[in-house]
């Protein structure tokens, strides 16, 4: 099985601490695409001639500038921009198809659909999302071929919000009878007792502000604000 090629990496993130493992893995992949894109690979035909086309979600370009190649990246913008600039004049040429009457079905332009399809493209994003949807498999096949990994995965921090859903919902489409039962029910039980633990923590947080807690211990409420942000929003500090 395919599965089994990265159970390796899936482990080792399940092995270091982390409000969302999944966020952990994809943060990994991202960050190992930006290198790529932003090594000397930009300046090779193919791929130059891909992200003139296609472009980076606004995650990615800002990813690219904090690798801080700003030459690299002035000009994969370059010539992306060329590229659009060209696309465009050809669309305004064509201009607007003649309305209809009243109660006709309304049509997208051919403008509007290009820039709408290049707002949601991304080098980036496609690069990363096979070995992605891989990795997901695989916490799955962990979880039904490994009891060592069913304990990391009872003992981690749970998820953040997103990849709960993700999981809980994908789970039915790898994972049968008591397997699909109990990897739910220690899903529902990571994901709701890190969720009140993170809560706490953040409650914490804010009591360590009143004058009366000055002296008291933080516990482990020190970084809770950004650890908060990875259970609600996903996000993940770039160095985790």
């Amino acid at each position: 099985m395919k599965e089994q090629l990265y159970t390796i990496p899936v482990n080792d993130i399940f092995d270091k601490p982390c409000e969302c493992p999944v966020c952990a893995m994809k943060l990994k992949l991202e960050n190992d695409a930006v290198s790529f894109a932003m090594g000397p690979s930009y300046m090779e035909d193919d791929i130059r001639l891909t992200t003139d086309k296609i472009g980076f979600c606004a995650r990615h370009m800002q990813m690219m500038y904090d690798f801080e190649n700003r030459l690299g990246l002035a000009l994969i913008m370059d010539t992306h921009m060329k590229n659009m600039i060209k696309e465009i004049e050809l669309l305004q040429k064509k201009g607007r198809k003649s309305a209809g009457g009243l109660f006709s079905k309304k049509e997208e332009t051919s403008l509007f659909s290009f820039t709408d399809k290049i707002s949601h493209s991304c080098y980036i994003c496609d690069r990363i999302k096979g070995v992605y949807e891989r990795y997901i498999a695989t916490i799955f096949y962990l979880y039904e071929e490994d009891s060592a990994f069913v304990t990391k995965f009872k003992k981690s921090k749970g998820f953040c919000l997103e990849h709960y859903g993700m999981l809980f919902e994908e789970a039915p489409k790898y994972l049968h009878g008591n397997i699909l039962e109990d990897f739910t029910n220690d899903l529902n039980r990571v994901f709701l007792d890190n969720y009140k633990r993170m809560e706490e923590e953040l409650a914490w947080f804010i009591e360590k502000f009143d004058y009366r807690n000055t002296d008291a211990p933080w516990k482990t409420s020190k970084d809770a604000v950004p650890r908060a942000m990875t259970k609600v929003n996903g996000i993940l500090s770039m160095d985790e």
